[in-house]
């Protein structure tokens, strides 16, 4: 045996070391790679995580508050439709859960909604609220956010001046196109038989004054003079003394920017004051077909105008359908039905659509389908421009017989206008 001096030793030493460090940590990789592959293994022995059974939509709603009426009509069309879906086996396969929460007709109690229900609920999808005050702040917020806002009710200029991509108004037309079919049935008619002057008493509200101003420029443009303009605060209660001035100014007619609770006070007030113009316009409030006849009585309704987009002898698409399932669900009839009920179940018609033309139903994939082609709603053909303001119009409505009926233009009326004093006129 060869005989090694200290030097060559402690070298040796050094290299068996260093060979059993290399082969302690190939056994160690080994042992890991060995675990990696077993637990690979056993992992494929599992299926994938499970598709959401459900699909979550977050919806702000004035439950309580001014624009409580017309709230719950379009509470009453989003749950119509979720029931309408979900029996059917929901949107891909996906139940409809709608999470809908009170913003008691508060902009900034809408805008605290959307946030929670995003941030903190994490909903898939949201739907609007009622009216373009509320719409105006809770659209921004939902844009920061990055999901699709179809709504409702909100078609004021300034709902569609944000220029927001993401935003879907379901009606035909902007609002200030409510007026404008008034308007044209005013003009339509003989010089003769036209008023010659007119009251505009408007509630400051991003959808009603708009409505208002936007007709008194065409009637002015056409020789009807104004006598009386003015914009109350959205807080006035008693509309008594603004009435009273329109009735001292004695206009013809009067186009009144409302929305629901004070066009009942309009209303109200001149039955006090036992005046009334030969045409009375009110933007909202009078296209309800339950709430106002209750509000002011059914009697009182008799010749007053306002405008819709959908009403119960309405052939648009899923009409029919939805119809029979209103009744079924809530009770009453088709004259009935409020068209904010049918504006709602609208939305998520949409969504539907989207879904059966792509498999998919996320929010950018909502935003960029309804972008092109034109979508069949209860509230007829709809297609919009990139702020999403829709390219239609509406239809004059005005109470005859105790019956909201469409009455102009004459290719979608149901009954002829009505020229008759209103039934408190005089009294």
């Amino acid at each position: 045996m060869q005989l090694l001096d200290p030097s060559q030793r402690a070298v040796r030493r050094i290299g068996i070391r260093h060979v059993f460090s290399l082969r302690t940590r190939a056994a160690a990789v080994a042992l890991v790679v060995t675990a990696s592959t077993l637990a690979t293994a056993c992992g494929s022995s599992h299926p994938a995580a499970k598709a959401p059974t459900t699909l979550n939509i977050g919806i702000s709603l004035s439950l309580t508050g001014d624009f409580a009426d017309p709230g719950k009509a379009a509470e009453r069309g989003y749950q119509l439709w979720a029931d309408t879906v979900n029996a059917k086996g929901g949107v891909l396969g996906r139940k409809v859960n709608l999470k809908i929460v009170d913003d008691a007709s508060s902009p900034n109690q809408a805008v605290s909604n959307y946030q929670n229900l995003i941030n903190r609920d994490h909903v898939d999808l949201v739907f609007g609220p009622f009216s373009s005050l509320l719409t105006i702040p809770s659209s921004a917020v939902v844009n920061r956010y990055h999901y699709a806002f179809i709504e409702p009710a909100g078609g004021g200029p300034a709902v569609f001046a944000q220029h927001l991509h993401n935003l879907f108004f379901v009606q035909p037309a902007a609002t200030v196109q409510g007026g404008m079919v008034f308007a044209d049935y005013i003009l339509s008619l003989p010089a003769d038989q036209r008023p010659k002057t007119a009251a505009y008493p408007s509630l400051d509200d991003p959808f009603a004054s708009p409505i208002a101003d936007a007709v008194r420029q065409r009637f002015e443009a056409a020789g009807i003079q104004t006598v009386y303009k003015s914009i109350y605060p959205a807080e006035t209660t008693d509309l008594t003394p603004i009435i009273a001035k329109v009735a001292a100014a004695k206009p013809d007619v009067v186009v009144a920017g409302t929305q629901s609770e004070d066009a009942y006070a309009d209303v109200r007030a001149m039955i006090q004051l036992k005046w009334a113009p030969k045409w009375l316009f009110l933007s909202n409030g009078a296209n309800s077909p339950v709430d106002f006849p209750n509000a002011v009585g059914l009697k009182n309704t008799e010749g007053i105008f306002s405008s819709g987009d959908w009403f119960s002898g309405s052939t648009a698409s899923g009409s029919a359908a939805f119809i029979a399932a209103y009744i079924k669900k809530y009770g009453g009839t088709a004259d009935q039905i409020d068209s904010t009920s049918a504006e709602a179940y609208s939305c998520g018609m949409l969504l539907e659509e989207v879904a059966a033309k792509t498999g998919k139903v996320d929010n950018a994939t909502i935003i960029s389908t309804l972008h092109s082609g034109t979508w069949p709603t209860l509230e007829g053909n709809l297609s919009w421009d990139s702020s999403g303001q829709p390219q239609g119009s509406y239809l004059l409505e005005q109470w005859i017989g105790g019956k909201l009926l469409a009455v102009y233009p004459p290719s979608s009326a149901e009954h002829a206008p009505v020229t008759e004093p209103l039934a408190w006129a005089g009294k």
